[in-house]
């Protein structure tokens, strides 16, 4: 944990009616047999995965969620379905998320990283299974979404690839009326057109007002100007839950020449680069530089900044 975590805002984002309500999350895991493990873990045999997180969600956002590896993002979306159990209060719409409970999903689709749909079934088959099981179906979208994706129907989704498999889970997951949907690294593997086309279509013909979208992912780059709000989970715990514009307005990059390096580094930055003789630093959007180059910060910038991603000792 870096000093520059001691000033994090982590208040959440005001509600106008919250659709998710978490309050004090906690989740362990039992660490595994595996002999490295518990060499590498003989302190204690659990491992703490979300540490007392609350947090609250409206409709009509488009929620990033950003962590590194092993922050605990898929923990929460796991939780936040019921798949796992945990301590703490999860509430949607009022009525607690239980483990295993199916009442979730009368509010909520989910798009993992890996689809788990059967192989043995073609795409017509696989669409009318869900159809058929599912009482949220809506036929008149799903009519809309099949004609725009061109899946082969009569194919096994077994010989589909890969980019034709998640085209074909989105597929089913938006012709669903549900509130909610949660991405979980959704994209991992598809190239820059079908990744274009994937958020196209969620919010072509999904989102809208009366939902809510919350995407994990590292490629945050990739869906920066999608969002309103952006979570940062850090270590298990939350780190920051604000509205996008907001939390860039109180950062610059601030560029000069690398002989006046001293005078950035007077105000105390969260990180420094140097590069082609110059040096640039994140600082608090009310310092001011005689004759800095200022520029607008990535998502990516603070999130690294404020977690030690970057290397402040430049």
């Amino acid at each position: 944990m870096t000093e520059a975590l001691k000033d994090v805002d982590t208040t959440s984002v005001a509600s106008e009616r919250e659709v998710f309500k978490i309050n004090s999350l906690t989740k362990y895991y039992n660490k595994s047999n595996n002999l490295f493990k518990r060499i590498f873990y003989r302190k204690s045999n659990k491992f703490l995965a979300i540490d007392d997180l609350s947090l609250n969600l409206k409709k009509g956002k488009i929620v990033g969620l950003l962590g590194k590896n092993g922050a605990g993002k898929s923990t929460l979306m796991r939780c936040m379905l019921g798949f796992l159990r945990y301590s703490g209060d999860i509430h949607i719409n009022g009525e607690i998320v239980t483990h295993a409970g199916h009442s979730v999903f009368n509010n909520v689709a989910f798009i993992p990283d890996v689809s788990e749909i059967d192989g043995r079934l073609t795409v017509e088959q696989t669409i009318e299974y869900i159809k058929r099981i599912h009482p949220k179906w809506n036929q008149e979208r799903a009519d809309k979404l099949i004609q725009i994706s061109q899946l082969p129907m009569d194919n096994l989704v077994k010989n589909l690839s890969k980019g034709m498999k998640t085209k074909l889970y989105l597929l089913i997951t938006l012709s669903l009326d549900v509130e909610v949907l949660l991405l979980d690294e959704p994209t991992i593997g598809l190239d820059i057109a079908f990744k274009k086309e994937f958020y196209n279509t969620i919010l072509g013909e999904y989102f809208d007002e009366d939902k809510l979208i919350i995407i994990s992912t590292h490629q945050i780059e990739e869906i920066e100007h999608l969002l309103q709000e952006i979570i940062f989970i850090h270590e298990g715990k939350l780190l920051l839950h604000k509205d996008i514009e907001e939390l860039k307005s109180q950062y610059n990059i601030v560029t000069l020449p690398t002989e006046r390096s001293s005078e950035i580094d007077a105000h105390n930055p969260l990180y420094k680069t140097k590069a082609l003789g110059n040096v640039s630093a994140l600082l608090p959007s009310e310092i001011n530089i005689e004759g800095a180059k200022l520029s607008r910060p990535q998502i990516a910038d603070i999130f690294l900044a404020l977690t030690g991603g970057y290397n402040a000792t430049v």
